[in-house]
């Protein structure tokens, strides 16, 4: 008993599938990627010497068009050649069979022509981003809407607040805008002057950028920061907003304004929020917490990180660029190949394509490095006056680049101190 099988497969939708799902009962496979001339061959073949069954995995394999599929299905039912589908969801009554064939391959060709688009780096369908217009072959700056993006990422690096971000928006320009929205434009690759397509994949440097690489560094080191915090004390006003916990009770602390009657005078406060404890933990005051976060940094920050065997950042930034280096100079060369004939257009585009998306994922592990060596900022961060000199929201900024929790630890009575857990 002779047992051949067949697949055909669309190199700009998948990859060919693994030779042996067809079992060791399979004596030949013929394999087409793009053209269909392993087909042509098997049909031939098979008149000469007619297999007893053919193994397909879909019926629509067997030509472009519903004619097709069915003269070939013809051609192989006279040598008597039974014909196994092993894709169990067209296996029904002819009518749905017909008209699953017709859906997939509608659905085929609709795909197809989306993954020449993307070859060609070309926008997905839909409209356009805000801040951004078609144009013939790329997103194109609107001139009108684009500044209005770039003062929203402006504002957001500024204080690190994405809300305060979305509220300043409306106010300065009356654009209203949801907070997951604004979080998708500070997460967008479009934006970044990147295309991003339904598969995840992303490709470079297609159009011009609203945000420089370094700016979205930097939003995507705030995102992280931030998302480790509770959602209100991200935009919180406060350096220690969300950083503070009582090692007593287990509770976060929260912070509270008093202000004395008819003074304008105002005294800050650290509370916890939920203390289960009778007598309740005391509130203390948030600037004497705050010096003693600092006096804490300054003695145990060069403790914490001396011992630390830090990867040499410098060496993989330089093996990141250089690989970068190396793909580029390829696909300057694929042009070269394909004038000289070694590589056809089909081929060239998706290699081309391939190599573009290396680029971009060699580039996003180079933009999620930290910004400096850790150990050569050591001796900023330890001076007093350096905290001393931020305003509050560059101090936050900084407290959560290096501090995961700030545990205040009770003794007797009124006295307390601090232990602080960094993100390292």
């Amino acid at each position: 008993m002779k047992v051949i099988a067949y697949f055909y497969v669309n190199p700009l939708l998948e990859s060919p599938p693994d030779a042996a799902i067809w079992g060791t009962e399979v004596e030949q496979v013929y394999q087409d990627l793009g053209e269909r001339t392993a087909l042509k061959q098997l049909l031939a073949d098979c008149v000469i010497n007619p297999p007893n069954s053919l193994y397909i995995r879909h019926l629509e394999e067997l030509g472009d068009s519903l004619t097709e599929i069915c003269d070939r299905i013809t051609q192989l039912e006279a040598l008597e050649i039974e014909i196994i589908v092993t894709d169990a969801s067209l296996k029904s009554n002819l009518a749905q069979l017909l008209q699953d064939i017709q859906q997939h391959q509608h659905s085929k060709r609709l795909r197809s022509g989306h993954a020449r688009n993307r070859l060609k780096a070309l926008p997905p369908p839909g409209k356009a981003p805000y801040g951004y217009r078609r144009g013939k072959e790329r997103y194109i700056l609107d001139r009108s809407t684009a500044p209005v993006v770039k003062d929203f990422f402006e504002r957001f690096l500024l204080f690190g607040s994405l809300r305060g971000a979305v509220r300043y928006l409306e106010k300065r320009y009356g654009k209203k805008i949801s907070v997951s929205t604004g979080k998708n434009w500070l997460t967008n690759p479009v934006y970044r002057g990147d295309l991003a397509y339904q598969n995840q994949q992303i490709i470079p440097d297609t159009h011009a950028p609203i945000l420089s690489k370094e700016e979205a560094a930097q939003i995507d080191r705030l995102l992280r920061s931030n998302s480790k915090l509770p959602p209100k004390t991200s935009s919180a006003p406060r350096s220690l907003g969300g950083l503070v916990t009582c090692q007593r009770c287990q509770s976060a602390m929260t912070i509270t304004r008093v202000t004395a009657r008819g003074k304008n005078t105002e005294y800050l406060y650290l509370r916890p929020m939920n203390c289960i404890l009778q007598p309740k933990c005391q509130a203390i005051s948030y600037q004497a917490v705050l010096e003693e976060t600092i006096n804490r940094i300054c003695e145990d920050f060069p403790k914490t990180v001396a011992p630390l065997n830090l990867p040499n950042l410098e060496s993989i930034k330089l093996k990141l660029c250089q690989d970068i280096e190396q793909k580029n100079n390829i696909l300057q060369q694929l042009p070269i190949l394909q004038e000289q004939g070694i590589l056809d257009e089909e081929t060239a585009s998706l290699r081309s394509y391939k190599i573009r998306t290396e680029i971009a994922q060699l580039q996003e592990k180079l933009a999620q490095l930290p910004p400096d060596d850790l150990k050569a900022i050591v001796k900023a961060v330890s001076l007093r006056q350096f905290w001393l000199d931020l305003s509050e929201t560059e101090r936050r900024f900084y407290f959560r680049e290096f501090i995961r929790n700030i545990e205040i630890i009770r003794g007797d009575g009124k006295e307390w101190t601090l232990r602080l857990v960094f993100i390292f």
